[in-house]
């Protein structure tokens, strides 16, 4: 059940040029789970809505949600002012995360590009928690691929403790230059530079993949993945507005008929924004 609820600014630091990391003590964090969001209001009483952000990891132990975020207007430009100490108002937990269950067993790949990386930092996290309980056969092998724009990698080291990383820049300063689809044709197992063998830790395999970033990046995915007849589960947060379904904003188009509506329409806030990626027309 969502609701409104007063956090408190536990630290914030400036990760990249733009890009923020918050700490924020919330009992929102008891149901909060990788691929879910939270709306933040602003003090700004002519910005009504509140902005949605993703949750990047959550601390049960210290009752505390993480969320790295971009400036990109008047409402993160007041967030990225904030101080330890801060009170600020919360709507959550939002949306559908990613479901571990369906990963059990598999060989995952974890895909972030962009500000859509940190979202995938909490299902790390908890993929590496079921690992710690599982027996050998349910075990999720899990690979990282990461799509930055220049060097500034920010969070690579953080999720160096759950997987190996590969790295992608636009500039190729860091890593195989281009997006992550490049280190997929360069690393996955069928790459022109994978060695074939069965026991190369360094190869990329995928039974599966989950992922969050720019729109030109997701479609990229959604082809790969049915190209190769894996599933892929895919966040469309890029194109959430309001977050809390009141705008229309975020409507896409469906395989399956909506039961409110009785179209091929889903909100990407409500009814997401995780989605199976053949269940949607990007």
């Amino acid at each position: 059940m969502k609701k409104k609820t007063t956090a408190i600014v536990i630290s914030q630091k400036n990760l990249a040029p733009g890009i923020f990391d918050m700490w924020l003590e919330t009992d929102l964090a008891e149901n909060a789970h990788a691929g879910q969001f939270v709306g933040v209001y602003t003090e700004d009483k002519s910005l009504l809505l509140p902005r949605p952000i993703s949750i990047c990891e959550v601390d049960h132990e210290k009752n505390a949600i993480r969320i790295v975020y971009r400036v990109a207007g008047r409402g993160t430009d007041e967030f990225s002012k904030y101080s330890a100490g801060e009170k600020v108002k919360l709507l959550g937990v939002l949306g559908n995360g990613y479901d571990i269950g369906k990963l059990l067993g598999k060989s995952v790949v974890l895909m972030g590009g962009g500000i859509g990386i940190p979202p995938m930092l909490e299902l790390a996290k908890e993929i590496n928690a079921h690992n710690e309980a599982l027996t050998d056969g349910d075990k999720m092998k899990v690979s990282i691929v990461l799509g930055y724009r220049d060097s500034m990698t920010f969070l690579k080291e953080d999720f160096e403790k759950y997987g190996k990383v590969y790295i992608a820049s636009e500039d190729g300063s860091v890593g195989t230059k281009g997006n992550v689809m490049n280190v997929m044709a360069s690393e996955g197992s069928d790459g022109e530079s994978a060695d074939k063998t069965a026991d190369n830790e360094d190869t990329i395999k995928a039974d599966i993949i989950c992922a969050c970033g720019p729109m030109p990046m997701l479609r990229a995915i959604k082809v790969y993945a049915e190209e190769k007849q894996i599933p892929a589960y895919i966040s469309l947060e890029e194109r959430m507005a309001c977050g809390v379904g009141a705008c229309l904003g975020c409507v896409v188009k469906t395989k399956e008929v909506d039961h409110h509506s009785h179209v091929n329409n889903a909100r990407i806030c409500t009814d997401g924004p995780v989605f199976a990626a053949e269940d949607v027309d990007i």
